[in-house]
């Protein structure tokens, strides 16, 4: 971790400024006043065991808030920072500064890896935890068919890589009658991973629904599911939703839509307690559960700002959460951040000569692991795979060979050589192909590697979207996850949730018939 200076800063308390302490300084950087808005000048703090975002905004004083709560895993993700180039075709020019170009502009330093587009801000159900504030609004956002083709067309026009991964989200997605139309259009136009975020409401309702969904070239069902108990679906939900989340997953099975990723809310004394039995649970539905995907709550849409300290959770909160709740089954140092495979992407490069999906998003931004079921025993691939070896290794390999023009041979001569060096057979859960593997890695084939090895084992992961309070806009210029809107725009999914949605929604909307 750099340091540039020491200086003395009051601790964080209530998220103000209270006794003395000394702070070591990481860095500037800017963020936002949460009350105007304004772009701040803010410093990165550690105070010895947590790592702090401090600003002042002249017009409304200081605002202190928990980055990261484990200083030592802020520190080991850092040595993961990658730095991608953006598009070579942005859509917007630089004016007022980040963030308040987006579209994307030039400052952008990564390309769409998943692009959300919200079929429509109608809900069938009123949550009290929602950043879409959806069914709230008095107004529909609805756009039409040829809009949404449009704004896929966009996507796929990024330059140097097309966007191949698209969620279609809301609002409530299946409220479309023609989400499997819309799915399809998506295939045709050259999407590979193509996923649905959806409350599982309908889909617990219809077997037929889940029929019609699996006749689609649907990738994966984005499940919202925040426990596995009664309380946190009444606190985070409004009411038990536990049943119909149970019941949407059965539908899923029976009508073969087996490609289901849980995504939990997390939210500190809500279902902070229920961590471990989530990922518990997703291990005993493995037939069809593929990943959990954790969210810890960002404080925008419906969430108080009142509750902010009360309820702030982040990575290392949840890794921690998990590591105690497993009993050190699964601990912090098995989880590595989203940049770490970027020399995948490169060594790929390097074999191909063509530009290749580049995973920049920021290290602090989200972070995952795999684990693989052997019996009763959950196995990290940490735990049979040096992965930092590794990965340095294919790094190494991908620079070496970059522009030679014999680099398809030399870098699979120098795969069979030094991959096993980084792999414990012995300790390698048996249901897992090695040697399939290794052969997708020496034809080239980097992300089916990926594929195979997620095909074998449960993803865990976080994702910790900003809000007014802790955004970094450092971290926002590499941000991966993009909204697609109607007017041509692709805009990052901080800012836009912060900034952007409800003028957007607005000016491309219709009055809600409740509203009239």
């Amino acid at each position: 971790m750099a340091v540039t200076r020491s200086v003395s800063y009051p601790e964080l308390k209530d998220g103000k400024i209270q006794d003395e302490t000394l702070i070591t300084k990481i860095s500037d950087t800017k963020s936002l006043c949460p009350e105007c808005l304004a772009v701040v000048d803010a410093e990165i703090l550690d105070d010895g065991t947590k790592v702090i975002l401090s600003k002042e905004c002249k017009a409304h004083g200081v605002f202190s808030d928990i980055y990261y709560s484990d200083s030592r895993i802020y520190g080991r993700f850092l040595n993961y920072r990658a730095i991608g180039n953006g598009l070579s075709d942005p859509m917007t020019t630089i004016s007022r500064g980040c963030p308040y170009d987006c579209g994307i502009c030039p400052g952008h330093r990564s390309h769409t890896l998943l692009a959300n587009i919200d079929v429509t801000n109608r809900c069938n159900l009123s949550c009290p935890i929602c950043f879409a504030n959806a069914k709230k609004s008095g107004y529909v956002y609805e756009p039409s068919f040829e809009e949404i083709r449009h704004m896929m067309t966009v996507l796929r026009n990024e330059k140097p890589v097309p966007c191949y991964a698209v969620q279609f989200a809301g609002g409530e997605p299946t409220m479309r009658e023609d989400l499997p139309e819309i799915i399809k259009m998506a295939k045709e136009m050259g999407f590979i991973q193509i996923q649905i975020a959806t409350n599982g409401v309908k889909l617990a309702a219809s077997k037929d629904y889940c029929r019609e969904l699996r006749k689609s070239p649907l990738s994966t069902v984005y499940l919202q599911f925040d426990g596995v108990t009664e309380e946190p679906y009444v606190r985070a939900r409004g009411f038990n939703a536990l049943p119909l989340k149970l019941k949407a997953i059965s539908n899923m099975r029976e009508t073969g839509l087996d490609n289901i990723v849980l995504v939990p809310t997390l939210v500190k004394d809500v279902n902070s307690g229920q961590v471990g039995d989530i990922v518990r649970f997703a291990i005993e539905n493995l037939d069809v559960v593929r990943g959990v995907n954790f969210q810890p709550v960002s404080f925008t849409g419906r969430i108080e700002s009142s509750e902010l300290q009360r309820q702030r959770i982040t990575i290392p909160d949840f890794m921690g959460l998990l590591e105690d709740q497993t009993s050190g089954e699964i601990t912090k140092d098995d989880f590595y951040p989203v940049p770490c495979v970027t020399p995948i992407s490169d060594l790929a490069e390097t074999w191909s000569h063509e530009s290749q999906v580049r995973f920049t998003v920021h290290p602090h931004c989200g972070c995952g692991t795999y684990v693989f079921i052997e019996g009763n025993k959950m196995i990290p691939v940490t735990r049979f795979v040096d992965v930092s070896g590794l990965l340095n290794t294919l790094e190494s390999i991908s620079i070496e060979f970059k522009n030679s023009r014999f680099s398809k041979v030399m870098v699979t001569e120098r795969l069979l050589k030094e991959v096993p060096k980084y792999v414990d057979r012995e300790k390698m859960p048996g249901n897992l192909d090695y040697h399939g593997i290794i052969r997708s890695f020496i034809r080239g084939r980097s992300i089916d590697a990926l594929c195979q090895f997620h095909d074998n084992a449960l993803f865990i992961g976080a994702m910790h979207f900003q809000d007014p309070y802790n955004i970094d806009l450092e971290r926002l210029r590499s941000c991966g996850i993009h909204y697609a809107l109607p007017d041509g725009r692709v805009i990052p999914f901080c800012s836009y949730n912060m900034l952007y949605r409800e003028a957007l929604e607005k000016k491309f909307s219709r009055p809600s018939e409740e509203h009239k």
